[in-house]
């Protein structure tokens, strides 16, 4: 029956058996790869070699594609004569400390909801995915006026860490993630564990997490990609230059480098997320597509 069953797809079958049907559907099907691709590289490939042109050079309308002269100093001085080394450091520490919280509680909320099922737990879910739907500038308010006074404790985190870690670790979207990754781990696994004596943490520890190290990565990507480009939220809880983020010490830092320095402060600042990209290309691919287990 399965074999009798037509395959439905944008080119009919007779239509691949003749040479020139073949020609125009590879010759479209490369130049939209073609076209997709400069779409994404070339702005990368303009930065890269812009920083490496003098800023006259920049400032000329006629635009060149490779420099006319290579001014790769551009990129020790703008680590160097700014200070863009610190402003690293900042960023690397406040997306670290943000993956570690978002983790502890995006894993912790998703388990409870998945597998030990509290009450009201399907509504808890449904306000925690209301959130999405808010555009981010709706929540920036609020958000703020929560870390200048954090409600009972009266503590104000403005120019410190925990400003940019506690809001990321409340992450809506990673709980759903995980939680739909929860739901297809067989219940016998889990309830093998019990009979052994497994409480429900050591079932999470040594049952779920191992078996969840695809999604775990995807939502640990998402994680520090998403603190390491932030801009806009940095900027109001970390108005002290030194503790600011290399995307906010850019943007202030600016008006007092020149345009090759710029750019290559950008470049660097955007070489260590495609490197983690690159790395991890296949962990991410396999945890958004991962819906099941074997038995």
């Amino acid at each position: 029956m399965a074999a009798d069953t037509p395959v439905r797809t944008l080119i009919a079958p007779t239509e691949m058996t003749r040479r020139k049907s073949r020609f125009l559907y590879r010759f479209v099907l490369t130049m939209t790869l073609i076209g997709f691709t400069l779409a994404f590289v070339f702005p990368l490939y303009w930065m890269a070699t812009g920083a490496l042109k003098s800023s006259s050079e920049l400032a000329d309308p006629d635009i060149t594609l490779l420099p006319q002269s290579w001014h790769p100093e551009s990129y020790t001085g703008a680590w160097t004569n700014v200070g863009l080394g610190k402003h690293f450091l900042n960023t690397l520490v406040l997306a670290l400390g943000a993956w570690l919280f978002q983790l502890l509680v995006a894993v912790s909320a998703a388990y409870a909801l998945s597998k030990l099922r509290p009450l009201l737990g399907n509504v808890i879910l449904g306000m925690m995915l209301a959130t999405l739907m808010l555009p981010v500038s709706a929540l920036l308010v609020p958000t703020y006026l929560t870390v200048v006074d954090i409600p009972v404790l009266h503590i104000n985190l403005i120019n410190t860490p925990w400003a940019i870690w506690l809001p990321a670790a409340a992450n809506a979207f990673s709980i759903f993630i995980l939680k739909r990754f929860f739901d297809q781990i067989p219940a016998e696994l889990l309830d093998s564990a019990r009979i052994d004596g497994a409480g429900p943490l050591r079932v999470l520890v040594s049952v779920v997490l191992p078996l969840s190290r695809p999604v775990l990565a995807v939502v640990s990507i998402f994680a520090i990609v998403g603190v390491w480009k932030d801009f806009l939220w940095p900027m109001l809880v970390l108005p002290d230059p030194a503790r600011q983020p290399i995307t906010v010490a850019l943007n202030r830092l600016s008006e007092f480098m020149p345009a090759n320095q710029l750019l290559a402060g950008m470049v660097m600042a955007s070489v260590p997320l495609l490197v983690l990209f690159l790395i991890f290309q296949r962990h991410i691919i396999a945890g958004l597509t991962a819906g099941s287990l074997k038995g």
